[in-house]
């Protein structure tokens, strides 16, 4: 028995402090006043400055995460815009976090692609709609903490794994793509298509460098070295350069256009899901966003879902995608040397000149985009390693939840995976300790009217 307590304490300990947090630490924002959160004079230059390179850096993430969620470019830009600008308005309200970048993440990005193919783009919209109105309930009541007890966050990590692995493959195509009058009809690998793959392994590498070298102080600088040697590169070889369709946004009521019954079973099971996971992943970047807050100020997540939910719901009214706070681009706003959420305004602003003008994104060799996305896929996947400290059986069982989900399906995965943990622990709790179902049964009842403590 005492082994099976060391497999299931440390998640359960894990869940009880995000839960804690998740709960919101707001008592510790006394003697902040709420302005500070969204503007502050006196920081206003290192704000701008953070917002700008910030905003930059975000470019080539938020692309490549539209062209993994098969949604166009515009769209995804649009939906950082305006997440960011009631980000910036929830900063004066109620603030959740003082530095969060928020806009379009890598992690469900495959999840809306699998919308996209399920359920067409058409009714996407009504699906985050449904999405961002289970947000609110979630926001309303406080239930991210139960939320957090039922989906043990090893499982998330398992499942980002997954997901990063889908992304990594996705774009390891456009390393070695070549312009359509290099193709050869009697090889693949002819001497262009050699060429294309030796410059995407240079910038790979050359990108993870300087990630490793500046990750600590200036994390965009990877971004704009392999981006603007990328560009040069582009003046002088053919090498393929991304495609912006000009999509015209418009505003109109995010209805659904399917009648039936088990299509509507499947919506409201997968908004489900897509609410659940971003949820917890802002809970997640929360309590790594208030560990690096340059003046120790703690994070309300309470909050940052208010604003979530407003985004997202907002956002359907014009097509676009989900949002939370990032924490790359999180980390990327605190080291350039944000202070409040007008970093997050001038974000906003950057990304917005973008929607305006995106025949720029047009010099964007789509190798260079390749090489940040692949790296963003291994970061994910590498994301396993956290799952350590949790145990053999936390390690084991997100290993298995990342490979159902990279093959069987993000969805499909993660019900598979939470129905072997639940058995697993049906099995531990009957068999070691001749406890009948029943008791187990009011155990997790007991653990969940309690918003917290471990299932012994």
């Amino acid at each position: 028995m005492s082994e099976t307590k060391h497999h299931n304490e440390p998640p359960s300990a894990a869940h009880g402090d995000l839960a804690a947090h998740s709960a919101g630490s707001a008592g510790s924002l006394s003697g902040i006043k709420p302005a500070s959160a969204a503007f502050e004079a006196k920081y206003l230059a290192r704000d701008v400055q953070a917002g700008i390179i910030t905003g930059a850096m975000a470019i080539p993430l938020s692309v490549g995460i539209a062209l993994m969620s098969d949604y166009p470019i515009k769209v995804a830009l649009a939906t950082v815009a305006f997440a960011c600008f009631i980000g910036w308005i929830n900063a004066f309200i109620r603030p959740g976090n003082y530095i969060g970048a928020p806009g379009v993440a890598a992690g469900l990005a495959p999840v809306l692609a699998m919308g996209v193919a399920s359920f067409g783009m058409e009714n996407m919209a009504f699906v985050i709609f449904l999405t961002a109105a289970m947000q609110a309930m979630i926001w309303k009541f406080n239930w991210q903490k139960y939320i957090l007890l039922a989906v043990p966050s090893y499982l998330v990590e398992g499942l980002l794994a997954g997901v990063g692995l889908k992304i990594a493959l996705k774009f390891l195509t456009f390393t070695y793509e070549i312009p359509a009058e290099q193709e050869a009809a009697d090889a693949f690998w002819n001497g262009a298509r050699i060429q294309m793959a030796l410059i995407s392994l240079v910038g790979f590498a050359t990108f993870v460098y300087l990630f490793s070298k500046f990750k600590d102080t200036k994390p965009a600088v990877p971004y704009f070295l392999l981006i603007g040697a990328s560009i040069v590169l582009a003046q002088f070889l053919p090498v393929p350069m991304l495609h912006v369709d000009d999509v015209e946004l418009l505003l109109a009521l995010p209805l659904p256009h399917f009648d039936s019954t088990l299509t509507w079973v499947y919506v409201i099971g997968f908004a489900a899901m897509l609410a659940v996971i971003d949820v917890i992943e802002q809970v997640m970047s929360n309590a790594a966003i208030e560990k690096i807050d340059p003046l120790g100020r703690k994070c309300n997540t309470n909050n940052s879902l208010l604003a979530i939910w407003i985004a997202n719901m907002g956002s359907s009214f014009f097509g676009g995608m989900t949002n939370l706070d990032g924490l790359a681009k999180s980390t990327t706003n605190k080291l350039a040397g944000a202070m409040t959420k007008f970093s997050v305004l001038v974000v906003g602003v950057v990304v917005a000149f973008f929607v305006l003008n995106s025949q720029y994104l047009e010099y964007l060799p789509k190798f260079s985009l390749a090489a940040i996305m692949i790296f963003s896929g291994w970061k994910m996947i590498m994301g396993l390693w956290h799952v350590a400290h949790y145990g053999q059986y936390a390690m084991i069982l997100a290993t298995v939840c990342g490979l159902l989900v990279y093959k069987v399906g993000i969805f499909e995965g993660l019900l598979i995976a939470m129905a072997v943990h639940g058995l697993i622990n049906y099995v531990v709790f009957s068999q070691a300790d001749k406890v009948p179902g029943k008791v187990i049964i009011k155990k997790y009842l007991d653990k969940f009217s309690s918003g917290g403590g471990g299932a012994d």
